[in-house]
């Protein structure tokens, strides 16, 4: 491993986190948290992500918050119902048009909540347990470097015990040991839980699609170091995985974050794969680029 990724592994590795509620609030003092729960056609696991955050309201955790992002289902209602205030995505900074991507919405949850500290947890976990928050808020509320929190975890494939996160391994990883090799020590680059310090979120860009997790983390080590960068370990993480075809956009927008974070720009925004049809291999283009938000404390102001 290259020597500062090492170093910073040992330094920043949390493999058995153990924090308590009452350490996080003794540690946490005046600061709020926030809890995100970004959202889109969600509603058969929102609820249980929900739940599982919930009996943290009023101790650890100040606010709950379910972003939606144009779902046609009832994650609303449901996360409503499970205990979470719902905001819509167009109903945060509705003078500006919503992008489509997981980023955008992530983004806009900035205007829509308070904390001090956000924690973002995707919804469409299975089971998730009631100690991913508490050991993410660990070392950010008890480190005084740390600005970013990343979680890693076993991730079972459908029935195998292991082999889900694709394009972490095919992409993700090996383009940071490439253009980063600091930062190869990070296990989980494109976790979807993590928690973040306002003062982090506010002031770098988030690429509006599945090039955000990447994003943060790049522009979390530029902005602020790599001791600003911590990871815990949550267990086992179960979700919905996705097909190949889906994932090839995926790891296409996450490449594109990568090298514009790295100041080498992607040549076009457009990813072609092939399907079949009629026993013929065919051309399927999709335009991948989703172009970043500015950060969010140009927007309301604050500098």
């Amino acid at each position: 491993m290259h020597r500062a990724a090492a170093a910073h592994f040992a330094a920043r590795t949390w493999q058995s986190p153990q924090w308590t509620v009452r350490d996080l609030l003794r540690a946490k003092g005046s600061r709020t948290v926030s809890v995100v729960l970004p959202a889109l056609d969600e509603e058969a696991t929102v609820g249980g992500v929900v739940a599982s955050v919930r009996p943290l309201l009023g101790s650890v955790v100040d606010e709950l918050v379910v972003v939606d992002s144009g779902s046609a289902d009832r994650t609303a209602a449901v996360a409503e119902a499970a205990g979470a205030r719902v905001v819509h995505r167009g109903d945060v900074l509705p003078d500006l048009k919503p992008l489509p991507g997981k980023g955008e919405v992530l983004w806009r949850s900035l205007a829509a909540t308070t904390g001090d500290v956000l924690v973002f947890l995707d919804t469409d976990l299975v089971d998730p347990s009631p100690d991913y928050v508490p050991a993410l808020l660990g070392p950010i509320l008890c480190v005084p470097e740390v600005h970013l929190v990343k979680g890693f975890y076993r991730r079972p494939l459908s029935d195998a015990d292991s082999g889900g996160g694709r394009v972490t391994e095919l992409m993700a990883r090996p383009l940071l040991s490439v253009l980063r090799p600091a930062l190869s020590g990070v296990i989980q680059p494109l976790a979807g839980e993590y928690a973040g310090s306002r003062e982090l979120l506010e002031a770098v860009p988030f690429a509006g699609g599945y090039g955000v997790e990447i994003g943060l983390l790049l522009d979390a080590h530029t902005h602020f170091g790599l001791d600003a960068i911590a990871q815990v370990n949550l267990g086992l993480r179960r979700h919905r995985n996705r097909s190949l075809a889906d994932l090839g956009v995926m790891a296409r927008q996450v490449l594109a974050t990568a090298l514009a974070r790295c100041e080498l720009a992607a040549v076009t925004g457009e990813l072609t794969q092939f399907v079949q049809v009629a026993g013929e291999w065919l051309p399927d283009t999709t335009d991948a680029q989703v172009p970043d938000r500015p950060p969010m404390a140009q927007v309301l102001g604050r500098v």
